[in-house]
């Protein structure tokens, strides 16, 4: 019996087929869609486990599917690797290091996918939860939906801006650090 739907996204067969082939048989359910409308639905419909997302698709590309899973909590705690033939298509989009979801370029292997599979679950569990509590008090309650999710939204960018200068000012540390230790020692010399 299966443990785990594993929804892959693609327009190519042989991908799908491959991806299939390269999970360890009896623990997955695959489900396949084969363009980003089909895919996005089958997202709200079966509750995947995982999503394996390829960022070129036909009526509905990956990266407009990738926008309406980030507009959910529920859908972006799902563990997600984006699958693409030229990594520059994501970064063009979305900028490194990939905080939230996991990357793997085509054509990979089967380490490579066991690989980014678990890293995506790694990062799912990362994913900031929603910023607005069940228990909403009387002046957030009458609040539209839109404004909430919106807001939700933009704290969820500011925090991953906070966090990639955090990353980048840790960088400079050490950079500056080596400079200093660098000038001492010629000054010793």
């Amino acid at each position: 019996m299966p443990t785990h739907k594993v929804l892959v996204i693609d327009d190519s067969k042989v991908i799908r087929m491959r991806v299939k082939d390269m999970l360890p048989e009896g623990n997955f359910d695959i489900i396949e869609a084969k363009d980003g409308v089909e895919g996005f639905n089958l997202i709200r419909t079966e509750n995947p486990n995982l999503i394996m997302l390829d960022f070129l698709l036909p009526k509905m590309s990956g990266w407009e599917v990738y926008q309406e899973i980030q507009k959910q909590q529920k859908y972006r705690s799902i563990p997600l690797v984006l699958m693409s033939g030229r990594k520059e298509e994501v970064t063009d989009k979305l900028t490194e290091p990939f905080e939230y979801f996991s990357f793997v370029e085509k054509p990979f292997d089967r380490e490579q996918l066991v690989d980014a599979i678990r890293d995506a679950m790694m990062k799912a569990k990362k994913q900031p939860q929603s910023a607005v509590s069940p228990d909403l008090s009387s002046s957030t309650a009458n609040a539209d939906n839109s404004d909430i999710a919106a807001l939700t939204t933009e704290i969820a960018t500011l925090k991953l801006k906070v966090s990639k200068l955090e990353r980048e000012s840790e960088q400079l540390k050490r950079q500056f650090n080596q400079l200093v230790g660098f000038i001492k020692q010629k000054l010793r010399q």
